[in-house]
């Protein structure tokens, strides 16, 4: 039912900043946007880690529990998924699209840590 771990989102308030510390202190390489010299104004930044994509997302206020990274997992189709994990009393949210193609179910674990499943045409 679930797919490969897909992403770790990681919310931030200063983007610029972290994207120079993964990029330049680690030596992750940048996979979105391309050829970006400024990311202050950046919402979404993506880096090749390997199977997983790290993804710096902006809007963080450092608000304990809701600004923790979340992972997300890659499935077939997001809404169907979403409806049989919760007839198995998973916590899931309503279906939504932040983006055109991408279909995201949001969970909780039993000690509400965060979690999506997401399904696209990538």
């Amino acid at each position: 039912m679930i797919g490969p771990l897909s992403e770790v989102i990681v919310y931030v308030e200063q983007m610029d900043a972290q994207v120079r510390f993964y990029r330049d202190m680690l030596g992750l390489t940048v996979t979105h946007p391309d050829n970006a010299t400024d990311y202050s104004s950046e919402a979404w930044v993506t880096f090749e880690t390997g199977a997983c994509t790290l993804a710096l997302h902006a809007g963080g206020r450092r608000r304990l529990g809701a600004d923790a990274p979340k992972f997300v997992f890659r499935v077939a189709d997001a809404e169907r998924t979403g409806v049989a994990l919760a007839a198995r009393g998973v916590q899931v949210s309503d279906t939504r699209s932040p983006a055109p193609g991408v279909v995201v179910v949001d969970c909780r674990d039993p000690e509400g840590n965060a979690f999506s499943i997401e399904s696209s045409g990538r």
